[in-house]
């Protein structure tokens, strides 16, 4: 009983992210989903609960952190072309980087909460990573090179990314749960489904995910210890080499995709060229209004009146239950650059300042967890995140998720039924890096304050 009330306020997160592994129609793409719905449920299930227990809700760090970004949003808002899509924009932008983040972080009262939800991360990608190898299996999938062989699980040949973000994600979370397992049972199991998830991220044939969890991964093995990491990258190296000649044709179309992503700039195909257009024309609205942009969701609008005739009309999709259609290029694919051309300078600056904060604080905290006394590197008894066993495992999940978005930011913007995952991710990540160490003894069981440990009172 002690224990089911002690998880009850995570289990909403956890809802959220349960969400996604619902069937996404091709009439619901690119509008609300499932998991967006839950989301709002947990922000409004939060604004209730802090007005009931009238607490303190965030620390001033994270109400700094996480409140920076509202700033630029309204001001890109105020100056959006068309009123109603920049309230719309405003809204999905508080959705994803502020409400949502501050949801998570709020729900998230100790490592084994955190851990709670990283698993429910692995769980939801071995499932969609399920569909997906059976989609390539059985060519029932997205069209890829004339065949219906791409990997999307649920999510529809309308969102290709989508399978290929929440596997990636998965895969972070196991592998950062396997280098400093708290018990050898998290070792055995993260390492399977490490091992589980390779395969599903490979036939999502996704270049962008592919370059940001090798990031991603590799700056986990590399802040577990520089020892283990030359062993692990010599064994992940011939593992790769076994595994891609083992696939048979599919080793083929693997290793064209793979080495495509050397000729992005001598032969760049369709998709890179329309990327780089793109991007091209972002940088031509930035530089027409340097510091606010031109307006939240103003990109599609101004598009065409910056972009070279090199751009497509669109990308082509069909497979996995759609139909063959052109699906419009709407944003650059670069978040970077879709603020920069939709905030300004400003906007990039409080987001862009966000997401580093986030980041620097959260390997700030892997190296207090690491200086820990204690197996795993935990202080027993200990007060704030010091408080449960291990420690170094949830600080590697952290900076693991904020290393693969900062980098996947760089191919991809927000945008699809996991964006409410990202979202969640940042959540995460906040937890790590700002919740309120400094719980004492006198805390009682279930303390909801942000980020005070259940265990700080419960010993």
């Amino acid at each position: 009983m002690t224990s089911a009330r002690a998880a009850a306020p995570v289990l909403p997160v956890v809802a959220v992210v349960a969400a996604l592994a619902l069937p996404i129609t091709p009439d619901a793409e690119g509008g609300a989903t499932p998991a967006d719905a839950v989301s709002g449920l947990l922000v409004l299930w939060c604004a209730v609960r802090l007005l009931r227990d009238r607490r303190r809700p965030l620390t001033p760090a994270a109400a700094v952190v996480l409140g920076l970004p509202v700033a630029g949003l309204a001001l890109a808002a105020a100056g959006a072309g068309d009123p109603g899509a920049g309230l719309a924009g405003l809204g999905r932008y508080l959705q994803v980087f502020v409400l949502v983040p501050v949801a998570v972080l709020l729900s998230v009262r100790s490592r084994s909460d955190f851990r709670v939800l990283a698993w429910s991360f692995v769980g939801l990608a071995l499932w969609q990573g399920a569909v997906g190898v059976h989609q390539f299996a059985t060519g029932t999938g997205a069209s890829y090179a004339g065949e219906d062989i791409r990997a999307v699980g649920t999510f529809g040949a309308g969102d290709v990314m989508g399978m290929a973000t929440v596997v990636s994600f998965g895969l972070v979370c196991a592998v950062g749960l396997a280098l400093a397992p708290a018990t050898a049972q998290q070792r055995a199991w993260a390492l399977v489904c490490s091992a589980l998830l390779v395969l599903p991220l490979a036939v999502s044939f996704s270049r962008g995910a592919w370059i940001a969890t090798a990031v991603a991964c590799g700056l986990q093995v590399v802040l577990a210890g520089l020892r283990r990491a030359v062993v692990v990258f010599a064994a992940v190296a011939a593992v790769g080499v076994v595994l891609v000649g083992g696939l048979g044709i599919g080793s083929a179309m693997l290793q064209e995709r793979i080495s495509s992503i050397t000729r992005v700039a001598d032969a760049p195909d369709q998709s890179v060229t329309d990327r780089y257009t793109m991007w091209a024309a972002a940088v031509g609205m930035w530089r027409e209004q340097p510091l606010t942009g031109v307006g939240l969701k103003g990109f599609p609008e101004h598009r065409d009146s910056h972009a070279s005739l090199a751009l497509s009309s669109g990308s082509d999709i069909a497979g996995a239950g759609t139909a063959y259609q052109k699906q419009p290029l709407l944003s650059p694919h670069n978040m970077y650059l879709l603020v920069l051309s939709e905030q300004g300078l400003i906007g990039l600056l409080t987001l862009g300042g966000s997401w580093l904060a986030l980041g620097v604080c959260g390997a700030q905290g892997l190296a207090r967890a690491r200086r820990e006394p204690g197996p795993g590197g935990h202080a027993r008894g200990a007060g704030g995140r010091g408080g449960g066993p291990g420690g170094v495992d949830c600080g590697l999940v952290a900076c693991g998720l904020v290393a693969w978005v900062l980098v996947d930011f760089v191919y991809a913007d927000i945008g699809g039924p996991t964006t409410v995952l990202t979202a969640v991710c940042f959540g995460l990540v906040a937890w790590w890096a700002l919740a309120d160490r400094t719980a004492t003894d006198a805390a009682p069981v279930g303390a909801v304050s942000a980020g005070v440990p259940e265990e700080a009172g419960a010993r």
